[in-house]
């Protein structure tokens, strides 16, 4: 009996062991700050100083367009929809290109750009759209905050991939990914999770300081818990870096946080479970200029500013601004806005832009 127990024993090691290790293998690890790889086609030009340029961010939601309710999008998990069809992925392409184009942005920061995903068809989606685009925009970079082989979730089971992208007309001379804090769970649940990054990108500049510019995605999921605090303080120490050596730099994307002011109290009461009353963005408005700013989401006119439309059936129309631009203070800000107008069936964020001029 106790040579059986011993083996018994040894059996279940050995495929906890194999279970453990095929986790570890089939899921993504990055490491604090790691390089990643940039494309420049030929020529990409540097930019120089003084230069006058325009920047968009967009979290366009891998594609799926507005047609669904998936499964996350409800605080349940009870959402019907688990994938877009293959014809919706093609439509929102087209016209998250032709949004694009029409813009003509400089530098476009992108989120939510699925790569090798089994809900949409394992497409590489960053290729597709570049396909898409004029042919100036000459240099990309980007970084995972979500891959695995094979999630064993009930709605997914298959593989993720989703990554940040940054585009630029202008030359992209290195790329850096830098962790966030993860968000708390059990061991094995956090392996196949989100992990949620910066991408930092150098454009160099003539005879001057690279223009840095970063690209971001804070957690979605972290309500009662202290993620939200932890990442915007180690984005916050990126920039108090930046800034101390003198570089000038641009970040931008969807922070899933609300700005300070009115916004919490004027959401619907079912939809402030997702935030907390007092923002924890709130060190970065008080630091560096943001678009859309403090005035303009807290003035009489703020729903111009929403940059969200919850794919929540109980959400009738944008209600909320949770994208945003932070600028340094070297920078000189100039026209921004929100595209809504055309962009309620394309994402469930909208296009956040703004002109500004380098030093």
């Amino acid at each position: 009996m106790g040579r059986t127990l011993r083996l018994a024993a040894v059996g279940l090691a050995s495929l906890l062991i194999l279970f453990f290790a095929s986790t570890w293998l089939t899921t993504y690890h990055p490491t604090a700050i790691q390089s990643e790889p940039v494309f420049n086609k030929s020529p990409a030009p540097p930019l120089t100083p003084g230069q006058k340029l325009k920047i968009l961010t967009w979290n366009v939601q891998f594609m799926a367009g507005k047609n669904y309710v998936f499964f996350f999008d409800l605080l349940d998990n009870s959402g019907p929809d688990e994938r877009p069809s293959s014809d919706d992925v093609n439509k929102t392409l087209k016209e998250v290109a032709r949004v694009i184009e029409k813009e003509n942005p400089d530098i476009i920061l992108l989120q939510e750009v699925d790569d090798g995903a089994k809900r949409t068809d394992y497409r590489d989606q960053l290729a597709e759209l570049l396909s898409l685009l004029p042919q100036e925009y000459t240099s990309h970079a980007s970084a995972f905050y979500w891959k695995a082989s094979y999630v064993p979730h009930p709605r997914i089971m298959g593989s993720v991939g989703m990554k940040l992208s940054i585009i630029s007309k202008y030359k992209i001379k290195e790329a850096f990914r830098h962790q966030l804090a993860l968000k708390p769970e059990n061991f094995i649940s956090q392996q196949f999770d989100t992990k949620r990054a910066v991408l930092e990108v150098h454009l160099p500049v003539k005879k001057s300081k690279d223009l840095v510019v970063m690209d971001t995605h804070l957690e979605a999921f972290g309500q009662g818990s202290s993620v939200m605090a932890k990442q915007i303080k180690q984005t916050e120490k990126l920039l108090e870096k930046l800034s101390k050596e003198d570089s000038p730099w641009i970040l931008g994307g969807d922070f899933n946080l609300l700005p300070p002011g009115r916004a919490f109290a004027s959401l619907a009461s079912e939809q402030k479970i997702y935030f907390k009353s007092t923002t924890e963005i709130l060190p970065l408005f008080a630091k560096y200029q943001a678009v859309p700013g403090l005035k303009e989401v807290n003035s009489y006119d703020h729903e111009r500013w929403f940059t969200h439309f919850p794919n929540d059936p109980k959400v009738k129309k944008p209600d909320r601004t949770i994208d945003y631009i932070f600028l340094s203070n070297k920078i000189l800000t100039g026209k921004h806005y929100v595209r809504q107008f055309d962009a309620l069936k394309i994402s469930d964020h909208f296009p956040v832009i703004t002109e500004f001029q380098l030093p």
